[in-house]
């Protein structure tokens, strides 16, 4: 284990660095490096690291979550509650739309096993997105209309309502049938999430403060294993509350993360931001080299010119669902059009349920899973060099000159 460690970290950012010297975003270089160390190239990673893979991740998306609760404004999010409310469904909604609509031509499946494509490939990859909302944040870049707050916002929902939608559509290609309950889920499962982070944040937020009044007993270090701790917990009770009540374990990190912020002293919610950004550093490699360790490549050659037409007829139907999210804001063009670029990268959710319906022998399992893989190729890579290259020339700095963005 300790050697595929070594190898996950030392290749992973000598990539990382290569990719960032010629000009593409770092996580190019830690996808391709995970390609190439796992199972399906090399074979140099320690089974027992990819066993726990999917924990690991789930560790490394806590960080970067917890670092953008920490740089969330409440007030800000307040601004676009109907926009960012409306970016966590209506796109997916239009890509799983696309698919029940043309996969069936396109591929040659059924609808049900376009439904179970398009849920599978619905999802936005929040691993690739809230990193770099929360860097625009930090340098002011459409923070005045609270456009990365808002991207952030529906990515994090986002994932809740495709993985729902996820599990009613396998049941129904499984000879079953949709239940209303399962839809109801989504809301309840949010606001549950909101409600018990908020909750754990308040009390955390109360404890941090007894202890800044008491000559700073507690360090900082401290109080970032004290996060830590309790992010993982509300992981946890999202599994325990399994097949009883619906919670959300992602947004109640974020929600705590948010009531920090919030309730906490400023010194002591700055220096944990800055503590999780540096966390985050060594969980950035960890997450994007796993998720690259689990793609299966030799599933890429068998999509074919058709998997990548639906991809592109999706990503079309997904775009319009962000442009109609983004009707009757106060976003120019070229900010709504920054929108669409920042909701077309996918990875996580996709590494995650794409050999789902494979493992369950759906007929359409190994098709479902070769499309899941090539989109991850595909709209990672144009997702984060979108984002990377276009931010500056989409966005408006906050105090500083508009510049080529001034215009409607």
């Amino acid at each position: 284990m300790l050697t595929s460690l070594a190898f996950i970290f030392l290749a992973g950012l000598a990539m990382a660095a290569v990719c960032e010297r010629i000009g593409l975003p770092r996580i190019i270089g830690m996808l391709f490096t995970g390609i190439v160390l796992g199972p399906y190239v090399l074979n140099l990673l320690d089974p027992s690291i990819l066993g726990i893979s999917s924990e690991l991740r789930q560790m490394a998306l806590i960080i970067i979550l917890l670092k953008a609760g920490l740089s969330l404004n409440l007030a800000d999010l307040k601004k676009v509650g109907r926009p960012a409310m409306m970016m966590a469904f209506v796109p997916a909604s239009f890509e799983i739309f696309a698919f029940f609509l043309f996969a069936p031509y396109v591929l040659g499946i059924t609808r049900v096993e376009a439904a179970v494509m398009g849920a599978v490939l619905g999802a936005v990859s929040p691993a690739v997105v809230i990193p770099r909302m929360v860097q625009l944040m930090e340098n002011s870049y459409g923070t005045q209309k609270s456009i990365p707050q808002m991207i952030m916002a529906g990515a994090s929902c986002d994932d809740i309502f495709v993985i729902v939608l996820f599990t009613t559509f396998v049941r129904m290609a499984q000879g079953g049938s949709a239940k209303a309950s399962d839809f109801v889920q989504i809301p309840i499962s949010i606001v549950f999430g909101v409600v018990l982070g908020a909750a754990a944040g308040y009390v955390l937020a109360r404890v941090f403060e007894t202890a800044y009044a008491r000559a700073h007993c507690v360090r900082n270090s401290m109080k970032v294993i004290l996060v830590l701790g309790l992010s993982f917990l509300l992981m946890a009770v999202e599994t325990w509350l399994k097949g009883i009540v619906p919670v959300s374990g992602l947004l109640a990190v974020v929600s705590m993360a948010c009531m920090l912020k919030a309730k906490c002293v400023p010194e002591v919610s700055k220096r944990l931001s800055e503590k999780f950004g540096k966390l985050w550093l060594a969980a950035e490699v960890v997450l994007f080299v796993l998720v690259g360790a689990a793609v299966d490549i030799r599933y890429t050659a068998s999509a074919g010119a058709n998997a990548l037409l639906m991809i592109g007829i999706a990503l079309l139907f997904r775009a319009t669902g962000v442009f109609l999210c983004m009707a009757g804001t106060q976003l120019n063009k070229k900010e709504r059009l920054f929108c669409v670029i920042a909701y077309l990268p996918k990875a996580t959710v996709q590494a995650a349920v794409g050999s789902v319906p494979l493992s369950l022998g759906l007929p359409c399992g190994q098709l479902v899973l070769s499309v899941a893989v090539l989109a991850i190729l595909v709209t990672a890579p144009i997702g984060a060099i979108g984002m990377d290259k276009t931010y500056r020339r989409l966005l408006v700095q906050e105090g500083g000159a508009a510049g080529e963005n001034s215009g409607t």
